[in-house]
């Protein structure tokens, strides 16, 4: 049965980043675990799991916590190896960051968002206003957005001066474009989040890219969704004891 273009197309990506060669996603129960030290799948020295579809890669940053990783987890179901609660079970772990779920979009599955009480228009990324909207929203929140990092054009929603909402991307390899969404705290609920979000996720596949929508509060998954993001995988990021 071939695999779905998605998921082809996003574990593709993330074999790149696993930064090892022959990266590539093992089968249900049984995750490839490898030892990547300049592994993007997780910060450095940390154990990065990321499951694609049905299967999952592991990467590990030396031989022993390779060794302890497929000691402990093979055998695990998919959704198992994400889950924060059992891999701290079963590993000693002194940290760890996520879930994050994955959501990606086909080129002809983008949702319209209807109608809008402003318009967006677009700022390049070292604008000041976008500054202020990184400041206002808190570190916390800022660094969650990944605001500060695109490379693509910002798409806003603007109060005079004041930026309310903005959306941009970070060009990953493989084609990917990473989206980042950000909304000001006394603007949110208004539906701005998933305006700009759209008008950067039509720019992305405008330029032939793979949208990725990567999101741990439940607020963010649901803008996802509602644009027509499908959530096709998961991230966990583990520091070994």
């Amino acid at each position: 049965m071939p695999m779905d273009p998605l998921v082809s197309r996003a574990r593709a990506l993330w074999q790149e980043l696993a930064a090892a060669p022959g990266a590539s996603f093992g089968t249900p129960g049984r995750p490839t675990v490898l030892v990547a030290p300049d592994s993007a799948l997780a910060p450095p020295s940390w154990v990065g799991v990321v499951a694609v579809g049905d299967a999952a890669l592991i990467t590990a940053p030396t031989d022993r916590a390779a060794n302890s990783v497929r000691s402990a987890l093979t055998g695990l179901t998919t959704a198992a190896l994400t889950d924060p609660v059992t891999v701290a079970r079963l590993l000693p772990v002194a940290d760890t960051l996520g879930p994050a779920v994955l959501g990606y979009l086909a080129p002809d599955a983008l949702r319209p968002v209807g109608r809008t009480a402003a318009s967006t228009t677009c700022l390049s990324p070292e604008h000041a206003s976008l500054r202020a909207l990184l400041a206002e929203a808190g570190p916390s929140d800022a660094g969650e957005s990944g605001l500060a990092d695109v490379t693509s054009p910002v798409f806003v929603v603007r109060d005079g001066t004041e930026v309310l909402a903005a959306a941009g991307y970070e060009h990953w390899t493989r084609g990917t474009a990473h989206l980042c969404v950000l909304t000001a705290p006394d603007a949110r609920g208004r539906g701005l989040a998933r305006q700009v979000a759209h008008a950067a996720t039509a720019h992305a596949l405008a330029a032939g890219l793979l949208p990725q929508w990567r999101a741990r509060p439940p607020a963010s998954r649901r803008v996802a969704r509602a644009l027509g993001y499908r959530e096709a995988g998961r991230q966990l990021s583990v520091r070994p004891a």
